[in-house]
């Protein structure tokens, strides 16, 4: 392979795509940013409708039922439609939904009149959720596998973790943006949320249509990947199902219990640090971050809910370094071995946070964010390795996968609830054991020695 073909971004037939790939890496920073928003939800209608933990759970739930509901027909419009068609249409659906929101503000304001109950305008702005979800399911499924063929093979994972690091971008200004609208006041300190949650999606519809216009125009080509499985021949006697395939269908186990940690992890972050992070000493709250406390009902200084949606951006700034730094060791090491050390660590973040250690186990939930980092997309590459044409299906149910955050959430917050919130990280904790598992596996599982280049040999 020559110097040219060693690129990054270089076709097979010799076109610099970085210029493609930078277009659909900011898909990638919009879905962070819609994501970052959700995670910090959760707590907004436990206090406006007191709702337990595992009840306000039905965001996530709504969230990824979007996922699981369009996951296979955004696969199959991705192959008739092709990668421009697909995203085109995901960004519209993700306006729909974005603009959903104005109503659904409108609904709330009648249950604060009394004319219709709070939970039917709960469930009106979960309607809304799950409709930019759904968008959103195109825009990955469709975006996730693209990145892994916009330059060689051996840089599949990297790539995808580049474009992930944007992801992570959106993450970090999600939560301050569903801080500053979900848990705002008004001068005389009563919240402001409900009048003024719908205007950071009002602003994302606005965004998405002028993206779709964008896209619309541009060279998105439609790149046929490798079939090294020859799922797409006709040979007699070879097998045509990407279910056969044990690293495609580990992955999807893979996906659906790092995507239930990650969703349990994140939409509870709120809850963890506002009831278990240890007193926090008068003088720190003396300064510009006043807002961000508040005295518990033990009299001692707390996290306000605000001040923890802001705190859980540098969780995600954990999550981004996670990205850039993973992304590097990528490129020298296999990514089933990182994978799988990335697994085990987070076994042990867990099991420490678990064990509520004080302030080790407060910084061992923003160490559980970095070892996340390079889970999802490094799942995604392994799971797809080598399935040519098929790889566009095989996305499609990977993102299916990702229903695990609707259920597994509800899981943890039940524990939560029963417990405490430390106790709950339990349930994270054996999704991460199996996400080690297939890491460390997936050479057997592919029947090849690395995603690094190497071709598939024997059992398929």
């Amino acid at each position: 392979m020559n110097a040219k073909k060693q690129s990054l971004f270089v076709a097979d037939d010799g076109k610099n795509l970085v210029f493609t790939f930078i277009l659909v890496s900011s898909l990638f920073l919009l879905w962070g940013v819609c994501n970052g928003m959700i995670d910090v939800m959760d707590k907004h209608f436990q206090t406006e409708l007191g709702l337990s933990k595992a009840q306000s759970a039905w965001v996530q739930f709504a969230h990824y039922l979007g996922y699981f509901l369009m996951a296979m027909p955004a696969g199959w419009l991705a192959s008739k439609l092709g990668y421009k068609g697909g995203i085109i249409t995901g960004l519209l659906l993700v306006a729909a939904g974005g603009f959903w929101f104005v109503p659904a503000t409108h609904i709330n304001a009648l249950a604060r009149a009394g004319t219709v109950s709070p939970h039917t305008a709960f469930v009106g702005y979960l309607v809304g959720v799950c409709a930019i979800a759904a968008g959103l399911t195109f825009l990955e499924t469709i975006a996730n596998p693209y990145t892994t063929v916009l330059g060689p093979t051996r840089y599949a994972a990297t790539r995808i973790n580049l474009a992930q690091s944007c992801n992570g971008i959106g993450w970090i200004f999600g939560p301050i943006i569903g801080g500053m609208f979900f848990y705002g006041k008004d001068a005389a300190g009563k919240s402001t949320g409900n009048e003024t949650l719908y205007i950071p999606y009002l602003t994302v519809a606005i965004v998405v249509v002028v993206l779709a216009v964008v896209f619309y125009f541009a060279y998105i080509p439609d790149i046929k990947t490798e079939d090294d499985y020859h799922l797409d021949d006709s040979t007699p006697n070879v097998s045509h199902s990407i279910w056969k395939h044990p690293h495609f269908a580990m992955a999807v186990a893979a996906q659906f219990l790092y995507v239930a940690a990650q969703a349990g992890i994140f939409s509870f972050f709120i809850n963890y640090m506002t009831a278990e992070t240890p007193a926090i000493p008068a003088s720190v709250t003396a300064d510009l971050l006043k807002s961000w406390f508040e005295t518990g009902a033990s009299g001692v200084t707390i996290l306000s809910d605000k001040g923890a949606a802001n705190l859980a951006s540098l969780g995600f700034v954990c999550f981004l370094i996670g990205r850039f730094t993973g992304a590097a060791i990528l490129k020298k090491h296999s990514a089933h071995k990182v994978l799988g050390l990335y697994g085990v660590m987070n076994v042990l973040m867990c099991a420490l946070v678990f064990l509520k250690l004080g302030w080790l186990s407060v910084i061992c939930v923003f160490l559980s964010y970095f070892f996340m980092s390079i889970m999802f997309p490094t799942i995604f590459a392994l799971g797809i390795f080598g399935l040519g044409a098929r790889a566009k299906k095989a996305s499609a149910f990977i993102v299916m996968a990702i229903m695990g955050g609707a259920i597994l959430p509800k899981l943890m917050g039940y524990v939560a609830d029963q417990y405490d919130m430390s106790r709950g990280f339990i349930v994270p904790l054996f999704c991460f054991a199996f996400v080690a598992f297939y890491g460390y596996n997936w050479p057997k599982f592919s029947g090849a020695e690395s995603l690094n280049g190497v071709k598939a040999v024997g059992g398929h």
